[in-house]
C-alpha cells in the first residue's frame, strides 16, 4: 500500500507530495486541470511541479484543498479514476466539512470519510453532503424516502444501492416501479404488449441499473424474475419480501397508491422511494400520496427522509443554475416592503 501524501505547512501554505508520480499527473488532471478547478472553487493558488503540489491562500481554504487531493489520492491508490465530477465532489465535501454540517462521516480535521456504493460494474462515492447521508440511510434504515430535485443522484444512488444488495445477496431480488403518470405530454394510444407500453415509463430504472449491472446479466436477471420493473399498479395484492424495492417519481401516486406501495414491505425487504413533491404531475385538486407521505411518517421508527436541494445537482454546472432558476421563479422572496 503506497503512502498518502505527506505535507509541511504553515498558516497559509501547504506543500503536498504524493509517491506515485503516475497517480499524481493523473490527481492534477490534464493540464493541471483538476488543481485549476481547486483554485476555482476553494480560492487558493495551486501549482505542481513534478509530483509534488503547493497550495496557497487562507488557512481554511488551503485544509480545504488538501482534504480534497488527499481523499482523490486515495481514490487512485484504489484502482478507480478521477473524472471532473469527483473534483467537484471531493470540493463539495470538504466544504461541508468546515461549514460544520451534522454528519458522522466528516472527519473534521483528518480526511474525507465519503459513503459509496460498489457493484462488480463500479464504485460510486458520495458527491455531496446530502448524498453521503442518502447513502448510509439507506444502510441503516428499512424505508427511506429521497425527496428534491432532478439532477441530485436519488434515483441512480438507490438503484446503484439495491444492485449491491442483491450481488451480496442480502436480498433475492430487485424489485423498481414508477406510478405511469405523463408528465405533460398527452402520449395517447401506445402499440405493443404490455411491456412495450410501460418501458418509456422506466426507461431512467433500466439506464441505472445497464450502468452498475453488465448487460447480459441485467437480461437473464429480469427474464428469470429477479429484476423486475412494474407499474405500480402492478404491486397491488404482493407482500414483497427479501427485495430491495424502488419506487420513483413518487409525486405522482395518489394518497391511495402510496399507502398500497408502503404496507407492500416485507420480511427481510429495504424499500426506498424517491421523488419531487415540486413536480407533480397528478390532476389538479389531487394530492400527492409522497407529500402526504412525509408528513404522516415523520418521526416513525425505521423511516428517514433525505432532502435534497439545488446545491446537491451533481449534472453538468449549467443543470444546477438551471435548476436554481426555476426555484426562485416558483418561491420568490417575499417583497422586504410589502
Amino acid at each position: 500500500m503506497e503512502a498518502p501524501a505527506s505535507g509541511a505547512s504553515d498558516a497559509t501554505h501547504l506543500a503536498l507530495t504524493f509517491e506515485n508520480n503516475r497517480l499524481a499527473s493523473e490527481l492534477f488532471g490534464q493540464f493541471d486541470q483538476n488543481l485549476a478547478l481547486i483554485e476555482q472553487k476553494l480560492k487558493v493558488d495551486a501549482r505542481s511541479r513534478g509530483n509534488t503540489v503547493s497550495l496557497r491562500g487562507e488557512e481554511i481554504a488551503t485544509n480545504q484543498a488538501r482534504r480534497a487531493l488527499d481523499h482523490l489520492y486515495d481514490r487512485l491508490l484504489k484502482g478507480a479514476s478521477v473524472e471532473t465530477s469527483d473534483v467537484e465532489g471531493a470540493i463539495r465535501m470538504a466544504l461541508a466539512a468546515d461549514d460544520q454540517l451534522v454528519l458522522p462521516t466528516l472527519e473534521r480535521k483528518g480526511k474525507l470519510a465519503l459513503a459509496q456504493i460498489s457493484t462488480r460494474k463500479k464504485t460510486i462515492m458520495a458527491r455531496t453532503p446530502t448524498q453521503d447521508a442518502y447513502i448510509r440511510a439507506m444502510e441503516r434504515a428499512e424505508l427511506v424516502f429521497g425527496t428534491g430535485p432532478a439532477g441530485t443522484g436519488k434515483t441512480y444512488l438507490a438503484v446503484a444501492y439495491a444492485a449491491q444488495l442483491l450481488e451480496r445477496g442480502s436480498v433475492e431480488r430487485i424489485i423498481l416501479s414508477r406510478p405511469a403518470v405523463e408528465a405533460g405530454e398527452r402520449l395517447g394510444f401506445l402499440p405493443g404488449d404490455m411491456k412495450e407500453k410501460v418501458d418509456p415509463y422506466l426507461r431512467p430504472l433500466y439506464d441505472a441499473l445497464y450502468d452498475m449491472i453488465p448487460g447480459d446479466k441485467v437480461e437473464r436477471a429480469i427474464t428469470a424474475g429477479v429484476i423486475e420493473i412494474a407499474p405500480l399498479a402492478f404491486m397491488r395484492g404482493r407482500t414483497l419480501a427479501n427485495a430491495a424495492v424502488i419506487l420513483d417519481e413518487a409525486q405522482n401516486t395518489t394518497q391511495m397508491q402510496m399507502k398500497m406501495f408502503l404496507t407492500r414491505l416485507g420480511e427481510n425487504s429495504r424499500m426506498i422511494i424517491t421523488g419531487d413533491p415540486t413536480q407533480v404531475d397528478l390532476p389538479r385538486g389531487v394530492t400527492s400520496g409522497l407529500v402526504e407521505a412525509l408528513s404522516v411518517l415523520d418521526g416513525v421508527e425505521g423511516v428517514v427522509t433525505c432532502r435534497f436541494r439545488e446545491v446537491d445537482v451533481v449534472r453538468h454546472p449549467l443543470v444546477q443554475r438551471i435548476v436554481e432558476a426555476y426555484g426562485r421563479k416558483e418561491h420568490p422572496k417575499a417583497d422586504p416592503g410589502s
